[in-house]
């Protein structure tokens, strides 16, 4: 019969042999203690313990307990869960993934939870804040469980080769070689443990592993960057927010660990989005290179796709920054919220009723410069304020002062009046 996999062998059965988490072990032995019950949802990175820790609990509670995955199992699957739980008391339902319940599901399950059927311990790698319905949301005590530490990580593996569930004592391995495993295994314990087994069964029982022996069979490091889960959208935003910091060394390492990550086109998106928003006007023909960075990169595909986008994120990191084009459309956005406005008479597209010296001209492009284009009341509104940090930015501002000390008319009549005036001086 062959054994369950080592990270399935090694999932401790009480709070006590769970590692880490040390704030939400306090929480769970104060329930203990105090013999009560709350339905929880346990937050936080993949292999971090969340679902080892919900069982371990119910079973230190010494409550019946049934375990449910969202996506997994279906509406009938979780109706007859449910009914199983209520004959308990007390019980505990565990769901996984709870954030992908989708509306059918957590129809089902709101009811219980109102009724105080059964307690809830809900495992999810998003932010439940973001991603899970607010009525289950208000009905549960929030608790992140944290990436582990290399230390725990490392007792983990020890644990390992010594415990009769897991490789018995029958593998030696060089300390440095288990250091190795548990930096890489960027605070995954279950990743840990799937790269100590594959190692183990790549070498003879007699055979001591080093550090060497590790490298040559452990994949690559976990980097925690699944374009589903919160690491990723975080490192998103690292990579946006060193470009607009101008610290290139730090851009291009968000750059690599999103590419490892695999989110191409997720990656594209957000480099398009820094050029024209934090880059902009400073230097135009710089969020012209990376468009074509981008399309090249696409063409190209993994793993040369990272030459021309670290070119461009090397480019945008190092070049003058400017937000004045997404600062004026924000603020233009917040006003239109604030109250409607209708377009002038002689800018709308049909001018019916309009008498024809009020009409738009589309043959007089010296009257254009001097009408009034704004709403009524909104005369003289500021929205663009340059911030003059590339050459390409000041000559628009340059520019646009000229364009403001124009005499303005709010009719086409006067509009033209000064036009002519303006010629004659």
């Amino acid at each position: 019969m062959i054994d369950k996999p080592l990270a399935f062998r090694m999932r401790p059965e009480k709070i006590e042999e769970v590692l880490g988490q040390e704030k939400i072990k306090a929480f769970l032995n104060n329930l203990l203690e105090n013999r009560a019950l709350v339905s929880m949802i346990f937050y936080g990175p993949p292999g971090t313990g969340k679902t080892t820790l919900a069982q371990a609990f119910a079973n230190s509670f010494d409550a019946y307990s049934v375990k449910l995955n969202a996506v997994l199992d279906n509406k009938s699957r979780m109706e007859a869960a449910f009914q199983e739980a209520i004959r308990f008391n007390p019980a505990i339902v565990i769901i996984d993934e709870i954030h992908r319940l989708d509306k059918g599901k957590q129809d089902l399950l709101l009811p219980h939870l109102e009724n105080g059927d059964f307690y809830l311990i809900g495992c999810t790698t998003a932010n439940p804040l973001i991603s899970l319905n607010p009525a289950i949301r208000s009905r549960t005590r929030l608790l992140e469980s944290m990436p582990l530490s290399k230390e725990d990580i490392l007792t983990g593996l020890e644990r390992a080769l010594e415990s009769k569930k897991g490789l018995s004592g029958q593998r030696e391995f060089d300390k440095d070689g288990l250091e190795h495993l548990a930096a890489m295994s960027s605070g995954d314990l279950r990743f840990a443990y799937n790269q100590l087994e594959a190692i183990a069964l790549s070498f003879s029982k007699s055979h001591r592993i080093t550090l060497e022996d590790v490298r040559s069979v452990a994949i690559a490091p976990n980097y925690l960057t699944d374009k589903d889960e919160d690491e990723h959208y975080d490192t998103v935003s690292a990579l946006q927010k060193s470009i607009r910091g101008s610290d290139v060394d730090a851009a291009v390492y968000y750059l690599a660990k999103l590419l490892k990550g695999g989110d191409l086109e997720g990656l594209i998106r957000r480099l398009l989005v820094t050029a024209y928003e934090d880059v902009g006007l400073a230097n135009p023909q710089a969020v012209d290179r990376c468009y074509h960075a981008c399309l090249v990169a696409r063409e190209v595909g993994m793993p040369e796709a990272m030459i021309p986008l670290s070119f461009s994120v090397c480019d945008l990191a190092l070049s003058p920054k400017s937000k004045a084009s997404y600062q004026a459309v924000q603020e233009a956005s917040a006003l239109i919220d604030e109250k409607p406005t209708r377009v002038r008479s002689y800018l709308r597209l049909k001018t019916y009723g309009t008498p024809k010296e009020e009409q738009y001209d589309y043959s007089d492009p010296e009257v254009w410069s001097h009408l009034v284009y704004l709403p009524e009341g909104m005369e003289g509104l500021e929205l663009f304020h340059g911030w003059g940090n590339g050459k390409y930015e000041r000559a628009l501002m340059e520019q646009r002062e000229k364009l403001r000390a124009l005499k303005k008319a709010t009719s086409i009549k006067e509009a033209k009046r000064i036009a002519i005036e303006s010629k004659k001086k």
